[in-house]
């Protein structure tokens, strides 16, 4: 644990998992694994974890801060149900524990959360008799660090290795007796916070995160079983893309008018296979045709059918994902098709134009809106009203830009996730 000078900031977190690589190798290697504090670690871990070669994944602390004051941490929250309280601190500004038992319920339930979207079905990895690394993007209390490293060597691994590209001096010699290796690449004196030693230091998302993740388990066990397939719908047939897990749980179609090929739609559609979903995509409208609804509707009926009688979901839970154009039509099948459609996402589009299916619709439905602008949610809680199954309606703004709005794609990824996980489950209500 000899930080040396260097060159600062760092350009982003990702630079700093990479600088990090190198001086964590020579203390990784009986089958290492890297486990990243979301959210901030999470990018510096992916990468230290490239590097190295090793398998990555997250591990979920939430630090217990002060009421009013949420960046003072004078505790944290394991995953497995442990709290830690920096008593010391506690008994300099005479604060009982007492105080915190509402922040420590709240972050508990933020980190019950965190853990459903950041892990889904997949159980803790393995880390008993294995090299692990636990990573963030920085300390500077250590509390976080302590916590984490503590709930790791619960679980017995060969060798823990704390790894953080910047700490503050104080940090480090609280954390010297917490794991078999500190290794840091440097501890300023005029330390003050983590991100003023980066020049990107933006705030990450949840969506951040599931997409860091999906990509780095597709790299590990490679691509999923992928196929493109043409389905007759009517006098029209309809290519799609229809991706099965190894691990399934469940199927989601998602349609769209056009545009099923865009990176941010693909995004969506990934984050969901690593959850265990099946995905198929889909453009409904055909080459130089701009349809009706009702002929939507009836397209992705047909798919939902062919899907129910030629796949391996035959007997999943479906749920149907509809965006743009795809919307109401997404509607018009859920009120087609009560038996196979569980639950619905509809982002963006006008829903309204499902007008005559709305009041047939008894599937669970999320409406996310593209816009706070009064007259999009007017519609969207007229249709909402008319709906005749239970409905949450969201907004997302930016999303509807195809050339921009990155992080609202995220967000859209996020709650379509959660909603199918609340409800397409089997046995969900």
């Amino acid at each position: 644990m000899n930080p040396v000078p260097v060159s600062l900031p760092f350009t982003d977190r990702s630079e700093a998992g990479r600088r990090l690589a190198e001086r964590v190798r020579p203390h990784a290697l009986d089958d290492p694994i890297v486990l990243a504090l979301p959210r901030g670690g999470v990018p510096v871990g992916a990468e230290l974890a490239r590097v190295l070669g090793a398998e990555f994944d997250v591990l979920m602390v939430r630090k217990i801060g002060l009421p009013g004051q949420p960046e003072a941490g004078v505790g944290a929250i394991t995953e497995d149900g442990r709290v830690l309280y920096d008593d010391l601190a506690l008994a300099r500004m005479k604060i009982p524990r007492q105080a915190l038992s509402d922040t420590v319920a709240s972050e508990r339930d933020e980190l019950d959360r965190r853990r459903r979207i950041y892990r889904g079905e997949r159980s803790v990895p393995r880390i008993a008799g294995r090299d692990c690394v636990v990573v963030d993007d920085g300390a500077a209390t250590g509390g976080t660090a302590r916590a984490a490293l503590r709930m790791v060597r619960q679980a017995g691994p060969a060798r823990l290795v704390l790894a953080v590209p910047v700490a503050s001096p104080e940090a480090l010699e609280a954390l010297r007796g917490e794991a078999d290796a500190v290794v840091v690449i440097s501890a300023p004196d005029n330390f003050r916070a983590v991100g003023e030693w980066y020049r990107d230091f933006e705030q990450l998302s949840d969506g951040h995160v599931t997409a860091i993740l999906s990509e780095a388990e597709q790299a590990r066990r490679g691509p999923d079983i992928a196929r493109g397939v043409r389905i007759r719908a009517g006098r029209v047939y309809l290519d799609g893309d229809l991706t099965m897990p190894t691990e399934l749980r469940g199927v989601v179609v998602m349609a769209f008018g056009r545009g099923r090929g865009d990176p941010r739609r693909r995004a969506i559609a990934s984050s969901l296979r690593r959850a265990g979903y099946a995905t198929l995509l889909l453009d409904l409208l055909t080459e130089g045709t701009d349809e009706e609804t009702q002929v939507l509707g009836e397209r992705l009926s047909a798919a939902v059918t062919w899907l129910r009688r030629a796949t391996d979901a035959a007997g999943e839970p479906l749920g149907i994902m509809g965006s743009g154009a795809a919307a109401p039509a997404a509607l018009v099948t859920a009120a087609d098709l009560p038996q196979d459609v569980a639950s619905v996402v509809v982002h963006g589009g006008r829903v309204d134009l499902a007008e005559s299916a709305l009041g047939r619709v008894r599937a669970p439905t999320l409406i996310l809106l593209g816009s706070e602008d009064s007259f999009v949610r007017e519609l969207g809680e007229w249709a909402r009203a008319r709906l005749g199954g239970p409905s949450e309606l969201g907004v997302v703004s930016g999303a509807e830009q195809l050339l921009g709005g990155a992080q609202a794609w995220r967000e859209v990824a996020v709650r379509t996730l959660d909603w199918f996980d609340r409800h397409l489950s089997r046995g969900a209500s």
